[in-house]
């Protein structure tokens, strides 16, 4: 239902190098960036497979902070996203594991980026 969503980011550079690592660990990658004179200066860009689902947009820390959950096509993804985000700068918010209490299969990940958002990584098949 959704057909994308975003976050605004605080220090657009070490936002940039988070999704750049979570997203390559999915099979993501920055897609677009949108030019300054669209934005008003303002630097915008967006990330997903095949086309841009997921945008981050340079600006003040949200509060509250936002939770988004991003599909995984194997749990050896989520595991690669923690590790990838962990190492390009997030903070662990839930190690990779089964979360029987949302689903019997529901095998994630959570990660806080730089500005504090909640970002997940989740696989829903049974491995």
């Amino acid at each position: 239902m959704i057909d994308h969503t975003g976050v605004s980011a605080s220090d657009f550079a070490a936002a940039s190098k988070f999704y750049d690592a979570a997203f390559a660990a999915l099979g993501g990658a920055m897609l677009m960036k949108i030019p300054l004179e669209h934005t008003g200066g303002v630097q915008v860009a967006g990330y997903g497979r095949d086309k841009p689902d997921f945008w981050i947009t340079e600006g003040p820390v949200q509060t509250p902070a936002v939770h988004v959950a991003f599909a995984a096509g194997s749990r050896a993804e989520v595991d690669a996203f923690y590790k990838a985000a962990m190492a390009a700068g997030g903070t662990d918010n839930g190690a990779p594991g089964l979360r029987p209490h949302y689903h019997p299969d529901y095998y994630g990940a959570f990660v806080r980026d730089p500005d504090g958002n909640n970002i997940e990584a989740v696989c829903h098949r049974p491995e």
